[in-house]
């Protein structure tokens, strides 16, 4: 497993949006990002709900750096991405 993580839902207009970055994050930075569906997986929606970082954003697309516990909110540009991804 990654120590990123991106919690999402499938008709989430703005996890659609980041889905590009995730996958040129991945690619250039040879990262991996764990993708985690929360709006038809209940308990992955569970899991979500026990992240105490979460309560600062309360919807998704939730990303979390699992090492740094730097987190996005939302959507973001792709620099900001990087960094978060990197621990910077």
């Amino acid at each position: 497993m990654s120590h990123l993580k991106e919690y999402y839902g499938t008709e989430c207009h703005f996890c659609v949006q980041m889905a590009p970055l995730v996958e040129r994050l991945e690619k250039e930075e040879k990262l991996t990002v764990d993708k985690i569906e929360v709006w038809h997986n209940q308990a992955n929606a569970a899991e979500l709900q026990k992240i105490p970082e979460f309560r600062q954003c309360g919807g998704v697309p939730f990303f979390i750096n699992t090492k740094t516990k730097k987190i996005i909110c939302g959507a973001t540009d792709y620099e900001s991405f990087k960094k978060w991804a990197n621990g910077k």
